[in-house]
This record gives C-alpha cells, sequence and structure tokens, in this order.
C-alpha cells in the first residue's frame, strides 16, 4: 500500500502516554493545537485517528501533503 505524508491538527495537549502513541510522527505545538506529520498509508492514517479519539484530542483537520 503506498504512503503519503500527512499532516493532522488536534486540539488538546501530549502528554507521555500521546507522545509514546505518536513516537514516529514529528510533533509540533502550534498555539492550543498540536500539528502530527507522518508518512502513512490509509490503514496507519485510521489507526493514528482511532489513537486521536482514543485520547480524547479533537481533530481540527487532515491534509495530505505533496
Amino acid at each position: 500500500m503506498r504512503t503519503h505524508r500527512y499532516m493532522i491538527t488536534v486540539v488538546g495537549r501530549l502528554g507521555a502516554v500521546g507522545r509514546e502513541a505518536f513516537a514516529g510522527f514529528d510533533i509540533t505545538p502550534d498555539g492550543r493545537a498540536i500539528v502530527l506529520a507522518g508518512d502513512l498509508d490509509q490503514a496507519a492514517l485510521y489507526g493514528a485517528l482511532i489513537r486521536l479519539q482514543a485520547l480524547g484530542l479533537e481533530l481540527i483537520g487532515i491534509a495530505r501533503l505533496g
């Protein structure tokens, strides 16, 4: 399956558990939001969304980058 670079923006805070859950991502604070960026296939993208929901983070947006 092909991978693409995704940027996922959420509202919330990532503690130690959250940072561990997204260890393969570039994590960048952006004011009140957090930007997660990583190379994902479709299954990994859906898995990341499930982890976001489990951690109680509010999804603002998802963008597939060039």
